[in-house]
């Protein structure tokens, strides 16, 4: 009689800032609050663009550039292990604007904050890949619009990306892994809430420390993620052994 193949457990990982920290991009939001030494308002919300947009282009501008200089580390290049030989489903949500997952190899991942390295136009609405300054005198390649252009990150008060596919994702996910996240950004502070609730067994955090929601985890790797993503890769694969029929 034949053996039926075991079925592996739906994958999603979800990741913060603390997974490209040890690459050398900053977390952004330090313990005072600030991100980078600016107040969220200053930086991140529509309204500093349309008030300030010489100010806000200037500050991702910088940051733009700065990625020139890092490369991805030890836990990028785990997970993207994983994503290749998982025999599974696998989604990769991120909450970082770096580029360090795709440059590891990432495929099925998901930018729900935006990309550093990508721009878009508010008058045609197209996005586009950007590695120069933008200036409120850069013109639209699309449409030849000038001031039109911002970058593709999502800033407070703006809807995350692929909400929807995120959602599905938790509706059945079997093991969710958070990586690097703070724990007070919303909405993603609350998908290991939502993946409880929907029935996730197994809901791993990986941080440098606890976070306000680690009792909502059944498992937790305290320490920096280039040591323990690669542990956690390994012990994954290792756990799920296909059985032929």
């Amino acid at each position: 009689m034949a053996v039926p193949a075991l079925v592996p457990p739906r994958l999603v990982f979800l990741s913060g800032a603390g997974l490209s920290a040890e690459s050398g991009v900053p977390t952004f939001r330090g313990a005072d609050g600030l991100w980078e030494g600016h107040r969220i308002e200053e930086v991140a919300t529509p309204e500093a663009f349309q008030g300030h947009p010489e100010f806000v282009h200037r500050f991702y501008n910088l940051r733009r550039a700065a990625l020139k200089m890092v490369e991805p580390n030890a836990a990028h290049r785990a997970i993207v292990r994983l994503e290749r030989e998982w025999p599974g489903a696998f989604l990769h949500i991120t909450q970082n604007v770096d580029d360090l997952n795709e440059r590891a190899g990432a495929t099925r991942l998901l930018h729900m904050h935006g990309e550093l390295r990508k721009a878009r136009c508010l008058a045609c609405r197209v996005v586009m890949r950007w590695e120069d300054d933008l200036e409120i005198t850069t013109s639209c390649p699309s449409c030849g619009g000038t001031g039109t252009l911002r970058p593709d990150i999502v800033w407070f008060g703006e809807m995350p990306y692929y909400i929807d596919e995120i959602l599905r994702a938790l509706e059945t996910v079997d093991v969710l892994v958070c990586i690097g996240t703070s724990g007070v950004v919303y909405p993603a502070a609350g998908f290991v809430r939502m993946a409880e609730q929907k029935g996730c067994q197994k809901r791993i955090e990986v941080n440098l420390q606890s976070t306000g929601v680690d009792g909502r985890f059944t498992e937790q790797r305290l320490g920096p993620a280039t040591q323990e993503v690669p542990r956690l890769v390994e012990a994954l694969l290792a756990s799920f052994t296909a059985k032929p029929s």
